[in-house]
């Protein structure tokens, strides 16, 4: 069955036996693993986690009910992650949902995936199986969703709290949670012990890095400044700030380009372009400058880059992910610098 991001989490938060499978799929990969975390959260800290690759399911579809039905080795609570679910598991789907035993729950997260495709078809249609699609917020939705989670740790946000907070992570939910927990233990705060938390309760948690802090790293790639990005990022990273909203935001200031560059292909003047899109007058020579460096195929490619990126990212997470946007960040910086 289809599930709202509300229902979703419920479920997650409080599993029964009569929902077998959830899978979480959308472009905000982020999104879906810290909501595939409840799960494990709910399970309990002892509860046996299963890791399985979805290419597994391809070759041995049987796998995933086999191990719903097993018995955890010491008895206690048992969970199935599985990673990177799509059509070539839809055997392995219906294998569990058909089984007559299945105790142990299973929380799937896939990429993107057609509504027309074999897996969903399935999970759609099935009432053992909740399907949400995750969706990177827009910065209207981002301020609820940290509301959201803010009330959930016993906090009401004030006073712009919420905006700040969903510009400081860029709509990823994990960098949310994070931010929001600490205000929680800073505040003392609980569901039962609920408290307000403003932008001084922010600062004084260090939560201060917004859009405007995270430009000039941004500008640092699009402008090719390879003598800075380095700095750009050791900055960042001393403020514990994950680079995943950093490359929503590249990616953002990337797809800007692109539309801008479309025009100037159809035969519209860099003053043309600037003004037409009410690009911010202090930012047009650095935007016209950036039209001139970037061409279409270029900003495709960097595009996808950047994006790669954030799904390496997520998929490593720690030390390893962060290595891994560092390192595209600054590819993408010496490509605009050899553009020059």
């Amino acid at each position: 069955m289809k599930a709202s991001e509300a229902q979703i989490r419920a479920r997650l938060d409080k599993p029964g036996p009569d929902i077998r499978l959830f899978l979480l799929y959308g472009p905000d990969e982020a999104g879906a693993n810290d909501l595939a975390a409840r799960l494990g959260r709910a399970m309990g800290s002892d509860a046996e986690r299963i890791d399985i690759d979805g290419g597994t399911l391809k070759a041995a579809p049987g796998r995933l009910a086999e191990e719903a039905a097993s018995i955890s080795l010491f008895g206690g609570a048992r969970y199935i992650r599985v990673t990177g679910m799509d059509d070539d598991a839809t055997e392995a789907a219906r294998l569990l949902l058909d089984a007559p035993v299945a105790g142990n729950p299973v929380v799937a997260v896939g990429g993107t995936l057609k509504g027309t495709g074999r897996l969903l078809k399935l999970l759609l249609a099935a009432p053992g199986a909740m399907a949400h699609a995750c969706y990177v917020p827009d910065a209207r939705n981002a301020s609820q969703l940290a509301a959201g989670i803010a009330r959930e740790n016993g906090l009401r946000l004030v006073g712009g709290a919420a905006e700040r907070l969903a510009t400081l992570s860029g709509g990823d939910r994990a960098v949310l949670a994070r931010e929001i927990e600490k205000l929680s233990t800073y505040l003392d705060a609980a569901p039962d012990r609920p408290r307000e938390a403003g932008l001084i309760a922010l600062d004084a948690i260090g939560a201060d890095l917004g859009e405007a802090e995270m430009f000039s790293a941004i500008e640092s790639v699009v402008e090719g400044r390879t003598a800075e990005i380095g700095v750009e990022l050791a900055r960042l990273d001393q403020a514990g700030v994950s680079a995943i909203p950093l490359l929503r935001q590249l990616v953002r200031r990337l797809m800007s380009l692109a539309e801008m560059r479309g025009d100037i292909d159809r035969g519209l003047s860099p003053d043309e372009v600037v003004k037409k899109h009410r690009v911010f007058f202090r930012e047009e020579a650095s935007t016209k400058s950036a039209l001139r460096r970037w061409n279409a195929a270029t900003l495709a490619r960097a595009i996808d880059r950047a994006r790669e990126a954030e799904r390496a990212m997520t998929r490593a997470g720690g030390n390893a992910g962060d290595v891994m946007a560092a390192e595209a960040l600054t590819t993408l910086t010496r490509a605009a610098a050899r553009s020059r």
